[in-house]
């Protein structure tokens, strides 16, 4: 099946979710190293779950959108990005992003997260993007700087890291005229 891109950057697209790539999801949502830093590092995924979670996603798309990142040069998933809890009536959203292990360091999340966020000012017209982050991962704290945004708060001691103890979990926000003048 054809794959629609909703967004194109130099090296990597923004694509439709598609149910084919959902095992290639499955496995990177059962490996220790990507899941290390997204909610539940602990959890285990059956193959069934993440059929349910895609269908969720489908039917819920008013509150959650969630796109493929597709490497342009090869045309391959290397990754998911999602705008989560949309909210209209006060204009904002929350990000979260993860690539396959093998993309690491190649600024793929960077350009990703540069793409979500022009689909959420300009598509989605929020006013506002947040994120939240885990102080031990300091790569997804450079993407998210390299984007704009701005570091806000924090929850101290917050969330379990396995084999790195307890973490501060950081709050990050941009406001779509700090984007316009980013």
């Amino acid at each position: 099946m054809q794959r629609p891109i909703i967004l194109t950057g130099k090296r990597v697209s923004l694509g439709v979710l598609l149910r084919e790539d959902i095992p290639k999801v499955w496995l990177w949502y059962n490996d220790r190293e990507v899941r290390r830093y997204l909610s539940s590092p602990d959890a285990v995924f059956y193959f069934e779950d993440e059929m349910e979670w895609y269908e969720r996603v489908r039917r819920e798309k008013e509150r959650h959108r969630i796109f493929a990142v597709i490497e342009n040069k090869s045309d391959s998933l290397v990754g998911l990005i999602g705008v989560h809890k949309i909210d209209h009536k006060n204009g904002h959203a929350e990000i979260g992003y993860f690539l396959s292990k093998e993309y690491w360091g190649k600024g793929y999340a960077t350009e990703a997260v540069k793409l979500i966020l022009e689909y959420c000012f300009k598509w989605l017209n929020l006013r506002k993007v947040y994120a939240r982050v885990y102080e031990y991962n300091v790569a997804s704290q450079k993407v998210l700087e390299k984007n704009g945004f701005k570091l806000v708060g924090r929850l101290r001691k917050h969330v379990h890291i396995p084999e790195e103890g307890f973490a501060d979990v950081l709050f990050y926000e941009l406001f779509k005229n700090e984007w316009e003048s980013f």
